[in-house]
């Protein structure tokens, strides 16, 4: 890339550097390392995330994603995600050179100035508040800084983008489930819920909102994505689109594979080779026993049936190019200062190549900065508009519940 991108690169990641909405190291920690916490800082290939990999793309925020399946009950949600919070705080304890803790703006700011990276906790699925709003609050106390309303399936009070409509988007307990997250300066995150969800939230809420890991729907027609309709309601609310690099959220193309694969499975009754929940250690297991365990039933042999249908049918590649394009088209349908990045890094098994693990953000920018971003447009993305609706929601908050404990 020519020299001049990469100097506009540099600088813009210097004076703002990546602030990413949704990584999902937590649960691959739980199922490739049994919670163990060991070896980021010396690189963990089998993983998108390490440290030095981190250092090398620039992050100097990240909101770890507790997420655990919404096919779990609401009390075995509850349990899970606690797990998947203790692994943050494990997970910044054993390497405080490198991480702290984040819980406001301030926060953020104060950690990057001091050369590490801020770690703030995101809860992906309303399951995991089990209709309660002292377990929401209890959350809020230990740091989680976002909630996402539903995960693949609809909660009793909210709709899912990938489920069968139940409540017409949010019933009256969904309403205040959002007004107490705005009350505990917790985010609003509208990534995975129906369109009418979406709707229904951003007129409801009274703090921006945030969309953790999304793409744009006119450019592919995933329920994931965010249609234009929508994104044209952000400016009004404040709020900021994440742009994300899943394959399938960025092109039709690998979504299709995605869906032929998934059926070429289910007619072969693959039950073995689809994604399973890892299970964690149990008081007295050693956490590389159970990562043994998890590998072993992660490891199944690929039917050679399969083997010859995934020959037959590559994986469509998504390029660089088609991710920034998605950002191109959410800056000018809901404006530059509405438009952030949330990679999924370890969310998916397969990243576009050009963006395979958490040291590509550069790449991204340099795209963006060859189609003529300047240095500021790149700062707005890549932290300055998340940061802002941070501070906003901390603004807005009646009762903040963020730890007495925050970084001074």
């Amino acid at each position: 890339m020519p020299e001049t991108t990469t100097a506009e690169v540099a600088a813009a990641l210097a004076a703002m550097p990546v602030i990413d909405t949704h990584n999902d190291l937590p649960s691959v920690l739980r199922e490739l390392a049994g919670y163990a916490v060991d070896g980021l800082d010396t690189g963990r290939p089998r993983f998108q995330t390490d440290l030095p990999r981190l250092r090398a793309g620039g992050v100097g925020a990240q909101f770890w994603s507790v997420f655990v399946p919404s096919s779990l009950s609401e009390p075995e949600a509850v349990v899970a995600t606690l797990e998947q919070v203790d692994a943050v705080y494990r997970m910044v304890a054993r390497y405080p050179a490198d991480f702290a803790m984040a819980y406001t703006a301030d926060d953020v700011g104060r950690v990057i100035g001091s050369g590490r990276i801020a770690s703030l906790l995101g809860i992906e699925g309303g399951h995991s508040l089990a209709t309660s709003l002292g377990v929401l609050r209890g959350f809020a106390r230990l740091g989680v800084r976002y909630v996402t309303l539903t995960h693949n399936d609809n909660t009793a009070w909210a709709d899912s983008a990938t489920d069968e409509p139940v409540v017409g988007g949010l019933n009256a307990v969904g309403r205040a489930v959002v007004a107490e997250l705005n009350r505990t300066g917790v985010l609003v995150d509208l990534s995975h819920v129906a369109a009418s969800t979406q709707r229904a939230a951003l007129a409801v809420s009274t703090a921006p909102v945030i969309f953790s890991h999304s793409s744009a729907r006119a450019l592919s027609d995933h329920p994931r994505n965010v249609a234009d309709d929508v994104l044209e309601l952000l400016p009004g609310n404040g709020g900021v689109i994440q742009l994300t690099f899943v394959p399938a959220f960025i092109s039709e193309a690998a979504a299709d594979w995605r869906n032929a694969a998934r059926a070429e499975r289910e007619r072969l009754e693959l039950r073995a080779q689809e994604w399973q929940w890892a299970r964690a250690p149990r008081p007295g297991e050693s956490a590389a026993t159970v990562a043994a365990q998890n590998l072993e039933a992660d490891q199944v042999s690929i039917d050679p049936r399969y083997s010859r249908w995934l020959a037959a049918h590559p994986r469509p590649e998504v390029t660089v190019a088609q991710v920034a394009d998605h950002v191109d088209h959410a800056r000018e349908v809901a404006g530059l200062d509405h438009v952030g990045l949330g990679g999924d890094y370890d969310g998916v098994d397969v990243q576009p190549a050009e963006l395979a693990d958490v040291s590509r953000y550069p790449r991204l920018l340099a795209e963006l900065a060859r189609r003529g971003w300047s240095r500021t447009e790149l700062e707005a993305l890549t932290g300055r508009n998340v940061l802002r609706v941070l501070r906003a929601a901390e603004e807005v908050a009646a009762e903040p519940l963020w730890p007495v404990t925050a970084l001074r």
